[in-house]
């Protein structure tokens, strides 16, 4: 047997970490946020502020750099040490992320079939966010396709690797599986 694993995706502003955050709050009486945000910019750092105080007391906070998601077996162990069900968010960062460091695509799919592996090894709740990107216009230049394109392919990577999969909309989980 083992413990729930969530997969929560939607377009921006869906409500996605929010109802990411409260199924993970019913699910343990300690959480675990797995950050993949980097404060880059003042509207970033802000968005994280955010999150942040939106999630309240009673979170470990594992906010690692770009480099340690090449470890997540490692990352999974740290999150296993401080207990409870884990919220990561949001795959669509992480993926960003890895591609910031120049990753070819081969890598990024592998890695992220190491991480959902080393999550699913926790036997922890788990709840993952990301956004559904794929909805709208093409876009216009090969790096911005790529980006969509990748993110994409880990988000169905990572709803096959999942219990449950809800699609938020306005604010609205629409349950898939």
């Amino acid at each position: 047997m083992h413990s729930p694993f969530l997969y929560v995706s939607g377009g921006c502003r869906s409500g996605k970490s929010a109802y990411a955050q409260r199924w993970v709050e019913t699910a343990s009486p300690s959480r675990v946020y797995l950050a993949t945000a980097l404060p880059s910019d003042e509207e970033m750092a802000a968005r994280i502020l955010k999150h942040r105080n939106a999630r309240g007391k009673g979170w470990a906070v594992l906010e690692p750099a770009l480099g340690d998601w090449d470890e997540p077996e490692l990352l999974a162990r740290r999150a296993t040490a401080l207990g409870g069900a884990i919220l990561l968010d949001c795959l669509t960062l992480w993926t960003s992320g890895c591609l910031m460091r120049d990753m070819e695509e081969e890598s990024l799919l592998s890695l992220a079939d190491r991480l959902l592996l080393a999550l699913r090894a926790t036997r922890l709740p788990v709840a993952l966010v990301s956004n559904e990107l794929g909805m709208g216009l093409v876009p216009e230049n090969a790096a911005a396709r790529q980006f969509r394109d990748l993110a994409g392919m880990v988000n169905q990577k990572a709803a096959s690797a999942s219990d449950s999969v809800v699609f938020m909309v306005s604010g609205q989980p629409l349950r898939v599986r």
